[in-house]
């Protein structure tokens, strides 16, 4: 009986330990599978200006605020000064 209860536990660590690392890993993925996703948006954006008008709609249309609708649609320019992805944290996070 002890013997089983043994395998058990050595069974339920191993378990453990494997959802541990499987935890771990989708991280590291997801946040390079994001960065890639946002510049596959972006292209997308300004290659395909029907998508892009759809998406102003979308985002821009319901803000009723003027300057915010001024920032939304500027936000949605391209062409203009490209937008700087940095690995890096922003400052912000840096301050010690």
């Amino acid at each position: 009986m002890r013997g089983l209860s043994l395998v058990y536990l050595a069974a339920a660590g191993l378990i453990v330990a494997a959802a541990a690392a499987l935890a771990q890993e989708p991280a590291n993925q997801s946040a390079d599978q994001n960065v890639r996703a946002s510049r596959q948006y972006e292209s997308a954006l300004c290659a395909n200006p029907a998508f892009r008008a759809k998406r102003v709609a979308q985002e821009c249309g319901p803000i009723s605020d003027p300057q915010l609708h001024q920032s939304c649609l500027a936000s949605f320019q391209c062409g203009a000064a490209p937008r700087r992805h940095s690995n890096q944290a922003p400052p912000s996070e840096t301050i010690k």
